[in-house]
């Protein structure tokens, strides 16, 4: 015997079968709410899900059987158990999640009835709920949507397998449900209350993000640049600037250990807050400009030289930079403006901050400390800086997304000998020197840079944008920008990355289905923008329609709506909804009815069989009814023969093309004539019946 005749299979009625119809729209609908996690979901779990997934198909089929409960448990501890291996007692909403499509897939052995049809189907309801904590574009709601519509196509599938028209038919009831609804979701989307949270779960992940990181070797940057996913984008009140002004600061790393940069100090800990978004606060004012920043899991936000906060998701550290309360593991919209006030300039630094941007390594690198001693003979700091760029300018250092690889002592190699490098080996390097010269120095990692999007509306930044240079205290100046790639390459600082490697050929090497590798094509250019555009301000006015976005909403409505009116209002349209939805179904229903004429005839008919003690059966034909009819009362048999097949003419006879039949006012005054009649012919059999005792008692009607 075989290992699936061996599986004992719980019994079921042939009531509860699930059709294979909706078991196959359940099923496509798993597999669409299983793609926006394709990305994060191991390989393992998702070989699991389409095996379990295929073993109940099978079984559908009748090609295997599926697992008794001991099977199911032996597989359910075993799936249980390589997980928590797998995992390794990391427990996130990540690990969660996985966790939670596992669940569903070991439901597939045990749907078995109409039952654990519903069950499945309100938990991968949920799943498409799961799938918002990870992705929240538009494209991903489309398939989530798109998701629910199969599910509720598989419900329709289920419940009422007879319905005409196959799934045409069904998206069309589903549209028109969807049609019904929908000014009352609108309605409640933009009034509905938008409290924010009082608690909240970081979405800390295992998965690395693309971006940039708060440590800086010297093939890091270089790697990013060959990545064309989104930094951030950004929309301005005013004026947009100069593409060689996008310097976008991110962090400051300003110490070099075993040739790689990173932060002197750690980020204290910090307890998890409230997710806060939105950064909206009203109309952008000429000086100001809003940032929708994609997740980075960490606390830095990106700002313009001389910023001040607008919104209270962002505050101000020391070193003009920007943080949020707590990581950023969703997209993120902040609000920052432009300082145009005179700047006050700090005349000193502070003997331990000089000592924190002099730090360098005891050895290594000889020959840049050499450099360093030989610029700092003749010239004062300024004199240092200007002399070490004007060698960038005029020796052949040439700028690469193909770096050589660093061997010790790196920065000799690259300032003496290889003399190619990227951004982070050329501010790493630069840093070295001042810093070997006496002169404070910091390496800055940000972007720099940034593309329109679609009408010129916003910019966007992305990885490839990244970049590295130099901030270096001069003494009656403070910190003073220095970027040794404006120097050796200043395309890449006036027009961006793709001008900067067009003679090497470099760009986007290995993204070869990037629309921005492409770039050039006009086409392809036009519809990536249109592209981006939909989707950020779906971002902006859908998914991140918060609490600050939707009072600045309200603010414009007459009457000064705040949390308490939105409540009234959401509880008004609410009842206005209801009502109105109650209404146009009793109209429905007084319609269908006033419209059935068939039916009421029909009702009539079975209300006469009922009184003359032959109860309608549930299922029953119509020519089966007039049989019983016509041996309980003979005197009208033959118009109950009659009258049954003038209704089974009605509905199972093609449909006639003729004005008449579609009308059928002539088939129905025949069908209440002949009702007319059985009921003459019972109350004239009645009659007789009374008047004739002996006949009531062979009948059976007469007690004894």
């Amino acid at each position: 015997m075989s290992f699936w005749n061996r599986s004992q299979q719980e019994p079921e009625t042939q009531s509860d079968t699930l059709p294979s119809r909706a078991l196959l729209w359940l099923m496509v609908s798993f597999a669409l709410l299983l793609t926006p996690q394709l990305d994060r979901l191991p390989v393992w779990l998702m070989a699991v899900c389409v095996v379990l997934a295929g073993w109940r198909w099978l079984a559908q089929q009748g090609r295997v059987r599926l697992p008794g409960r001991w099977l199911r448990t032996g597989i359910l501890l075993a799936l249980i158990a390589v997980y928590l291996i797998r995992v390794q007692g990391s427990f996130t909403v990540d690990t969660a999640a996985s966790f939670f499509v596992l669940t569903v897939g070991l439901k597939w052995l045990e749907t078995r009835t109409a039952r654990d049809f519903y069950v499945l189907f309100y938990i991968l309801v949920y799943l498409a709920t799961v799938n918002f904590l990870f992705h929240q574009e538009i494209h991903w709601a489309l398939v989530n949507i798109g998701a629910i519509g199969l599910l509720l196509i598989g419900l329709q599938v289920l419940n009422a397998p007879e319905l005409p028209g196959g799934m045409k038919a069904g998206w069309r009831r589903l549209g028109v449900m969807l049609l019904k609804v929908l000014p009352i979701v609108v309605l409640l989307f933009v009034f509905f209350p938008r409290m924010e949270p009082l608690w909240s779960v970081p979405l800390v992940s295992g998965k690395a993000r693309t971006g940039i990181s708060d440590t800086m070797r010297p093939g890091d940057i270089s790697s990013l640049a060959q990545s064309s996913a989104r930094a951030f984008r950004v929309t301005f009140g005013g004026s947009m600037p100069e593409y060689r002004d996008r310097y976008w600061r991110g962090l400051i790393l300003d110490t070099l250990d075993d040739g790689t940069w990173r932060q002197s100090g750690y980020e204290p800990y910090r307890r998890p807050g409230r997710v806060d978004v939105d950064g909206g606060v009203g109309e952008l004012q000429p000086q100001e400009y809003d940032v929708l920043m994609e997740p980075t899991d960490q606390r830095w936000a990106f700002s313009l030289e001389r910023s001040v906060a607008v919104s209270d998701n962002v505050v101000k550290e020391a070193d003009d930079l920007f943080r949020f309360r707590r990581p950023a593991d969703s997209p993120v919209r902040y609000r920052l403006a432009r300082d145009n006030s005179p700047e006050q300039t700090v005349l000193t630094l502070e003997p331990g901050q000089a000592r924190r941007y002099l730090q360098l390594p005891a050895s290594g690198n000889p020959r840049a400390r050499a450099l360093a001693a030989d610029l700092r003979r003749s010239n004062s700091d300024v004199g240092v800086i200007r002399s070490l760029l004007s060698r960038f300018r005029e020796q052949p250092y040439f700028y690469t997304l193909r770096p050589p690889r660093m061997p010790d002592n790196g920065i000799d190699s690259l300032l003496f000998d290889d003399m190619r490098g990227f951004c982070a080996h050329y501010a790493g390097a630069t840093t070295f020197v001042l810093r070997s010269a006496g002169i404070p120095a910091r390496v800055v990692v940000g972007y720099q840079g940034g593309e329109s999007g679609a009408g010129d509306e916003y910019l966007v930044v992305r990885q490839y944008d990244a970049h590295a240079w130099v901030e270096a205290w001069v003494e009656g100046q403070g910190w003073v920008r220095i970027d040794p790639t404006a120097a050796i390459a200043p395309n890449r600082i006036e027009s961006g990355l793709r001008d900067a490697v067009a003679e090497e050929g470099s760009f986007l090497e290995n993204e070869w289905a990037s629309a921005q590798r492409y770039g050039d094509v006009a086409l392809i250019r036009w519809a990536s923008q249109q592209l981006d555009r939909i989707n950020y301000q779906w971002q902006r006015w859908v998914v991140g329609y918060q609490g600050q976005s939707q009072m600045d909403l309200m603010s414009r409505l007459p009457g000064g709506f705040g949390i308490k009116e939105l409540g009234y209002l959401t509880a008004g349209i609410v009842g206005v909804g209801l009502l109105i939805a109650g209404l146009i179904s009793a109209l429905q229903m007084r319609r269908g009815a006033s419209q059935d004429r068939y039916g009421r005839v029909l009702g009539a008919w079975y209300q006469l069989c009922e009184r003359a003690g032959v109860p309608v059966r549930s299922g029953e034909t119509p020519s089966a009814l007039a049989s019983r009819l016509a041996a309980a009362e003979p005197a009208v048999a033959d118009s109950a023969r009659l009258f049954a097949r003038m209704v089974n003419s009605h509905y199972y006879r093609p449909q006639s093309k003729s004005a008449s039949a579609r009308d059928g006012s002539d088939e129905i005054q025949r069908m209440r004539r002949l009702l007319a009649t059985m009921r003459r012919q019972l109350r004239k059999a009645g009659k007789n019946q009374r008047s004739n005792p002996r006949h009531l008692a062979h009948s059976g009607k007469l007690s004894d």
